[in-house]
């Protein structure tokens, strides 16, 4: 008698979805009878697919953790899902050092697919573009994220080995606090405890990552995302800028986002309405002034320059050249007045 393989791997399917599937849920899924599972799961262990018994009340199987990874199967909306991620994640910088995984890894699930499948989702992928072009990213080693994300995870410090912006080369302790994805970048952030500070480095800059001994406990109520953001809009520049402006913290952060600047609302705050519009200070670090002035003129909100006074010029050259620019007539076809 044949075996029924197309019910067979719908029970490995639902092995692959994680937990343990009792023995009466198997059934009722497969429409089959208790003994009949029994024998469908004794065809998956002579594949050498890692299938274990769960004993107990609510006993079954589930999947051990095997040698080697079973054979995978996806629906057709979660192979679109696994492909579009492995497309997004390459475009988006969120890849490791061994930058041709991506692709190898789409091409071993494209090639067990079934033809209909594989036909439709290249037909996707053939016709999907996108409005940005691919950046060029820095990626970090897949074993140093790894071993940081480790180190997060059982809140145990380390070692790093660092190389920075102007690079230098220097080994730090650090309680990491958490791993963050950012514009393209991987970051880990976390306290020095030689210092007594909290620091940002970029994977893509640590040159080798070691567990110590002991452990540390994280702050209570910590936001790795948002120091991360925050440590980067205090990144020590050449021009430090203090501006106030008129708006609510919302109408700010279109255009200053929190990788850009901080905004400080007054002391007398906590109960305002976030809605309402007062003056709030911004603060921000920048390499040049020159990009500053459009950016002000489009915020479209009162604003007063603290600092520096360089940035004063060149807003008010911005204002002369906008004026001059809306008193002008029409261009003749020549390009004369």
């Amino acid at each position: 008698m044949a075996r029924p393989t197309a019910r067979v791997l719908t029970l490995l399917e639902l092995l692959q979805s994680g937990g343990s599937r009792t023995v009466a849920e198997l059934a009722d899924r497969l429409g089959v009878d208790g003994r009949t599972v029994r024998r469908y799961v004794d065809h998956l262990i002579e594949l050498d697919v890692p299938v274990e018994s769960v004993r107990g009340r609510y006993g079954g199987y589930r999947l051990a953790a095997g040698y080697r990874m079973p054979p995978l199967m996806l629906g057709d909306d979660e192979a679109l899902a696994v492909l579009l991620g492995l497309v997004a994640g390459r475009r988006a910088g969120l890849m490791t050092a061994t930058g041709t995984a991506s692709e190898t890894a789409a091409a071993k699930i494209r090639r067990v697919l079934p033809k209909r499948l594989a036909h439709r989702l290249d037909t996707v992928l053939e016709s999907l573009t996108f409005t940005a072009p691919p950046g060029e990213f820095a990626v970090p080693e897949t074993v140093i994220l790894l071993s940081l994300a480790d180190a997060v995870h059982h809140r145990r410090p380390v070692s790093i080995t660092y190389t920075a912006a102007d690079g230098r080369h220097s080994e730090r302790t650090l309680h990491p606090y958490g791993l963050v994805a950012h514009s393209g970048r991987w970051y880990v952030t976390g306290a020095d405890p030689e210092i007594g500070e909290d620091r940002t480095f970029r994977l893509d800059r640590i040159a080798d990552a070691r567990t110590l001994p002991g452990a540390f406990e994280p702050p209570a109520g910590l936001d790795p995302a948002q120091r991360v953001l925050s440590g980067l809009a205090k990144a020590p520049y050449r021009h430090q800028v203090t501006l106030w402006i008129q708006g609510t913290v919302e109408q700010i952060r279109t255009r200053f986002p929190a990788s850009v600047a901080s905004v400080e609302e007054p002391s007398s705050g906590g109960d305002a309405d976030p809605e309402t519009e007062r003056w709030l200070r911004v603060e921000l670090w920048a390499e040049r002034l020159d990009w500053l002035p459009p950016v002000l003129a489009s915020l479209d909100q009162p604003f007063v320059i603290e600092r520096p006074d360089d940035l004063r010029g060149l807003v008010i050259a911005l204002a002369d050249r906008l004026a001059t620019s809306a008193r002008a007539v029409r261009l003749t076809h020549d390009g004369s007045p």
